[in-house]
């Protein structure tokens, strides 16, 4: 049986993450679920813009946060 995963449209692209900056940091609405309408912060590889819908397995984890140095 296949996971369904929770639609989620990214509202803000933060910036760039990871050791090599090959992941993205994203702010994305949940559209559907028990958490609609929450926004959390999630990291994301591969292209990506605002507007995009991410299909999330889970909706209860959210990445750090990313520190300026």
């Amino acid at each position: 049986m296949a996971e369904e995963g929770t639609p989620a449209e990214v509202i803000e692209v933060i910036g760039s993450t990871g050791m090599h900056g090959e992941a993205m940091q994203v702010k994305c609405r949940i559209l559907d679920g028990v958490n609609k309408g929450r926004i959390i912060t999630r990291n994301t590889v591969g292209p990506i813009r605002e507007g995009d819908v991410l299909m999330l397995l889970e909706t209860e984890r959210e990445a750090k946060k990313l520190s300026r140095r």
